[in-house]
């Protein structure tokens, strides 16, 4: 009796096991790389953006000019200065292109952040829209294209023209 009991517990943990199996794992994916950009507000921020990194590319230009004419400067005396002078100049000229380089390091950073400031609505919108669509089509999981190298994809599974419908993109 106990070996009929513990026969038929495994036939049912079979049982069990096998529609656990069974259950589908539906994949699909997504270029968000190709889709952002066609969104209505994409260029609005794009713009916002490159207006914050001009701030900081006219300030690089002074500073690259100012090196540029302190250099020629340098160029023009050298002949006719002192060691001392030589020494103070190129020091002048290396302090300036320090200070560009961090300034240059700054900017990129903040203007970095900037843009991942002003996309970040538009990335969750893009994040809402394509949950949602996983969701009412039954996908399990969605992977970005974008970033993940697709060997084998078949378009049925490409949800970008579902997502573009649920954000109104043409």
């Amino acid at each position: 009796m106990k070996k009929l009991m513990k026969v038929a517990l495994v036939a049912l943990c079979m049982v069990f096991m096998g529609n656990f199996a069974n259950a589908q794992t539906k994949i699909g994916y997504i270029n968000t790389n190709e889709l952002i950009p066609q969104l209505p507000d994409y260029k609005t921020v794009n713009t916002a953006i490159d207006a914050f990194k001009k701030q900081f590319l006219d300030v690089l230009q002074g500073m690259d000019k100012e090196l540029q004419d302190k250099a020629a400067g340098y160029q023009g005396k050298q002949a006719t200065m002192t060691d001392a002078a030589k020494l103070a100049a190129q020091g002048e000229l290396s302090d300036i292109q320090k200070r560009a380089q961090t300034y240059q390091t700054e900017a990129s950073q903040k203007v970095e952040a900037k843009g991942a400031e002003l996309m970040k609505p538009l990335i969750d919108k893009v994040n809402g829209a394509i949950s949602a669509v996983a969701k009412e089509k039954g996908y399990t999981y969605v992977i970005d294209s974008s970033t993940t190298a697709l060997l084998v994809a078949p378009p049925a599974d490409d949800l970008l023209a579902a997502v573009k419908v649920k954000l109104g993109v043409k």
